[in-house]
């Protein structure tokens, strides 16, 4: 028994594993008073292309009342500590 089910755990456990989160770094604004922020956040899986992201982030920004002015970047590798650090407060917090 333990022949078949560890096989068959390794099959369905790697490939969720080996599947890269995508980086995406955005500028977004509040109005009243003027406020901008760069950021960097995570989404699951594979990246989707600027829009399909851009969609993903506006929804997750309205919700504090921020607007996604645009998606500078998106890359399925980790950011530096550099773009970690410009991100500040807002990496990773949406």
């Amino acid at each position: 028994m333990k022949r078949i089910l560890f096989p068959l755990f390794v099959a369905l456990v790697l490939p969720a594993a080996a599947r890269a989160d995508c980086f995406v770094e955005y500028k977004a604004k509040q109005d009243s008073p003027l406020r901008l922020h760069y950021g960097i956040s995570r989404l699951p899986g594979d990246c989707p292309g600027s829009g399909a992201a851009a969609e993903q982030l506006s929804a997750a920004l309205a919700r504090d009342g921020w607007t996604l002015l645009n998606v500078v970047g998106l890359s399925t590798k980790e950011p530096g500590d550099s773009k970690k650090a410009n991100a500040g407060e807002y990496y990773l917090r949406y």
